[in-house]
């Protein structure tokens, strides 16, 4: 049986910081609707109805895309041991690349990974749980490194070129890209 809250309370706070994969979903209008599976410790309720994630560079930038033309986003965590549970987040959000004010005040709350484009900070209307009884019971054997690893061995130079060239969705839509690197040693 599905229920709606209005806000994050500790009972969800506490699912959500156990769970080692979220899912992303976000529209544009004219758009292909995106889902992005999320790993890793990224993930952070900032209060009853702000979420963060932060966001490393992958195989493109949908979400940042979808949220500058439509700004819905549903945010999911399910849980693949016992009890059985779904929580979404359902709202609104905005990101912060690097150098953008208010960047640094969120990165403070993330590790300093290479690779880190973006934060994305989410006004969350209300929020759903179901009961997950079809989805698997499965264990985590480990995280992938290889993102990370991925990005710590490029040049920070090539690096901003490549990012440069890649200012659209793979539907044309426009994204807005970084033009400084994070410094994961600082």
């Amino acid at each position: 049986m599905a229920e709606f809250f209005t806000a994050i309370d500790d009972k969800h706070r506490a699912f959500i910081a156990k769970q080692p994969i979220f899912f992303v979903a976000t529209a544009a209008e004219g758009a292909r609707v995106n889902v992005s599976p999320k790993g890793m410790d990224v993930f952070r309720v900032l209060g009853p109805n702000r979420v963060a994630y932060l966001d490393l560079g992958g195989s493109g930038n949908e979400t940042q895309a979808h949220l500058t033309a439509d700004g819905r986003i549903t945010i999911m965590f399910c849980a693949f041991d016992n009890p059985a549970l779904i929580l979404r987040l359902y709202g609104t959000g905005s990101y912060h690349v690097i150098g953008d004010p208010g960047f640094d005040g969120l990165a403070a709350h993330f590790p300093k990974l290479p690779g880190t484009r973006q934060i994305f900070d989410i006004t969350v209307d209300s929020l759903q749980t179901s009961c997950g009884w079809a989805v698997p019971k499965m264990t985590l054997e480990k995280e992938r490194d290889t993102l990370v690893r991925f990005h710590a061995q490029q040049d920070p130079a090539e690096r901003l070129a490549r990012i440069a060239e890649r200012n659209k969705s793979i539907d044309g839509l426009p994204v807005r890209v970084q033009t400084v690197m994070l410094d994961p040693m600082a």
